[in-house]
């Protein structure tokens, strides 16, 4: 009898295992549907025509940045629910904001709210560095260990209150917020390089916030309101 159930046992293993290799392949074909559908219909549809920023939407893999619970709804146009009560972006905001940057090939960039690190992966595929920043030490460590796991090395995450900014390795050519401030903090503004853009969700927490674009000019801080968002509050010393 053993002699025989191993027999089988092998049998199986050599069917389910080509099988199981084959349903993980079909598994991704469906994702990879879902994310061109995703950047086609809810964010180029919508307005956003940088390349650079669509072909990075359409590689980094949503999915892999929200809970087992949400995969099914990772492509959809919304918000999700991740640890610590926060949330990873609407993917046509994430879209939209990183095209505001005009982000280029050797820029440096800033992130406030590293949150699953999802954003920091689309701007990795476009520009040489991303510094991101995280408030909650639970989310910035898994964020770190999920941005190594999937190959995304130009990324650096530090687990830190976001309103200093990062002054070690400023400035910054973009710096971008995913979370609603009151004002905008000026130390952000200080490592905001010459010529460089921020994209920041200011207003009331909570509430709606406007989307503002900050283009610092000459020495000059120039701001140009963009839309009504819905954002997580900046915590710590803001």
């Amino acid at each position: 009898m053993s002699i025989r159930f191993a027999a089988i046992a092998l049998v199986l293993i050599l069917i389910l295992t080509p099988l199981c290799k084959v349903f993980a392949k079909t598994s991704e074909q469906v994702y990879q549907q879902k994310r061109e559908r995703m950047v086609t219909e809810q964010i180029e549809a919508r307005g956003v025509k940088d390349k650079n920023v669509l072909e990075a939407m359409r590689k980094v893999p949503r999915h892999k940045f929200v809970s087992d619970e949400y995969k099914p709804y990772a492509y959809q146009d919304s918000p999700l629910p991740i640890e610590c009560g926060q949330t990873i972006s609407q993917p046509y905001i994430v879209g939209l904001m990183s095209e505001l940057l005009k982000p280029k090939k050797e820029d440096k960039i800033l992130e406030i709210g590293t949150g699953s690190g999802y954003q920091a992966a689309v701007l990795s595929l476009i520009v040489k560095k991303v510094y991101t920043i995280e408030i909650f030490e639970k989310l910035g460590t898994s964020a770190k260990k999920r941005l190594k796991d999937l190959g995304y090395n130009n990324v650096e995450v530090k687990i830190a209150d976001g309103y200093y900014g990062w002054k070690e390795n400023a400035p910054f050519d973009c710096i971008i917020v995913t979370c609603a401030a009151g004002y905008v903090p000026p130390p952000l503004l200080e490592q905001l390089k010459e010529g460089g853009r921020m994209c920041i969700p200011v207003g009331a927490p909570f509430l709606v916030q406007t989307l503002m674009l900050i283009e610092k000019k000459e020495g000059k801080i120039i701001s140009h309101s963009i839309c009504p968002v819905r954002f997580v509050p900046m915590l710590g010393k803001h």
